[in-house]
């Protein structure tokens, strides 16, 4: 019974449901790096597979490999006004912002 109800609250859980892929693109509305270990950014973008609550809000780490390659693309479109899209893990932080892991810029 104990097994049972794990695995029912296990597949409940938001983490399962959640879906990864690219988000359509879309303009960087706002660029926030923090002092907690990790970047925000707003992307007015229409689709966002993730399940995630903010649609158009997006996170990465610091620490992880390739985030300061990802944050200095972020600061190319934002200076030069170009289209972006961000491949979403699937999983959300407790903002419910999604995780990203890619980054694609459209000129």
């Amino acid at each position: 019974m104990r097994n049972y109800l794990f695995m029912l609250l296990l597949l409940s859980s938001p983490l399962c449901q959640a879906s990864s892929g690219w988000t359509d693109y879309g303009h960087v509305i706002e660029l926030v790096p923090t002092i907690h270990h990790r970047f925000k950014v707003n992307i007015n973008v229409d689709g966002n597979k993730s399940s995630c609550k903010k649609k158009q809000w997006f996170y990465q780490d610091y620490d992880i490999s390739g985030a300061r390659e990802m944050y200095m693309a972020l600061l190319e479109a934002v200076s030069k006004n170009k289209l972006v899209r961000v491949y979403v893990t699937g999983r959300c932080n407790t903002g419910e912002y999604s995780e990203i892991s890619e980054i694609g810029i459209r000129s």
